[in-house]
């Protein structure tokens, strides 16, 4: 019902009355009253007077109602220690896929590797719950054309011209600007959930703790719609991945790679590698040319630009 009102004010320049907004919603006008109320608390400036009621301004904030094809996928909260255990909770009680938990601010959000991922207020930190068709040596595919529609998104939106950093992270102008985590869960060759938890700066300012990290807002100079953000990466994303992501998804990666043909330095569990990025496969591992002109194949780790 906020979806529909919502709509109605913004389809229309003017003051709508009670009475008109009655009819078309087939709700009383007390109900009606009593959903502006609901939206008002919310943060949205209606103004609401003998003639009706009018849409002065929303707030920033991904509501469910504001994605109304996906409204019942949508979970937002204000505060949470981490997206990605609410998801994983929601994953392992079976919820559809494409299922997205928003948070505001996480207390203990967090990287690769256990690192902490500084979520204020003003960023897009969430978390999405696939269940693709694959093995899960394949998954890697999804992970990398989230990260391919993500960076099309902001070109799109933003008009920049983001690089992808190996595995998932993302970068305007050589500084960081969103990260990616996943989890997955599968027995034998079948893929129970694969969960993509993403953290993008967006109006926020990550610099004081993280100096190599910016926002769309900085780099801009103005807000940015985070709605409108999220709504069009979500679609951009089931729309490419459909029943399952080809390896066509792996090029796409690599043509917006800043890894490829440079030094790096790529931090494991156990070992640090150093050498020239010169490739990866078809699973997203990392190939290295090593100094002694041997390669190296690296799974996982933490990738740093020399």
């Amino acid at each position: 019902m906020k979806a529909r009102i919502l709509q109605i004010l913004r389809d229309e320049a003017e003051t709508v009355s009670g009475e008109a907004l009655s009819e078309l919603l087939g709700i009383s006008r007390v109900s009606v009253w009593k959903h502006m109320r609901k939206l008002q608390e919310a943060g949205y400036h209606i103004e609401a007077g003998s003639t009706g009621y009018r849409l002065k301004s929303a707030p920033d904030i991904p509501y469910p109602w504001e994605f109304p094809e996906r409204e019942g996928l949508v979970h937002h909260f204000d505060a949470v220690d981490s997206t990605m255990d609410i998801a994983r909770e929601l994953a392992r009680d079976d919820c559809p896929p494409f299922t997205v938990v928003i948070a505001e601010r996480q207390r203990k959000g967090r990287g690769r590797l256990r690192r902490s991922w500084h979520s204020e207020d003003g960023g897009l930190y969430f978390t999405v719950v696939l269940r693709p068709d694959l093995p899960p040596a394949l998954c890697t595919r999804v992970i990398f054309t989230a990260s391919v529609e993500l960076c099309r998104t902001l070109e799109h939106r933003c008009g920049m011209a983001p690089k992808v950093k190996w595995p998932n992270d993302i970068l305007v102008e050589d500084r960081k600007i969103c990260g990616m985590l996943s989890e997955m869960e599968a027995e034998a060759d079948r893929v129970s959930y694969l969960n993509i938890g993403i953290g993008l700066n967006v109006n926020n300012d990550p610099s004081p703790p993280e100096a190599d990290a910016t926002s769309l807002r900085l780099l801009l100079g103005r807000a940015v719609d985070r709605k409108a953000l999220l709504a069009e990466f979500l679609n951009r994303f089931e729309t490419c991945l459909g029943d399952a992501p080809s390896s066509e998804v792996m090029e796409a990666w690599k043509r917006r790679s800043g890894t490829l043909n440079r030094p790096v330095r790529v931090a494991t569990r156990d070992t640090v590698y150093e050498g020239l990025a010169v490739d990866i496969d078809d699973d997203g591992a990392l190939r290295l040319r090593m100094p002694d002109g041997t390669e190296q194949r690296v799974i996982h780790g933490d990738c740093f630009h020399n």
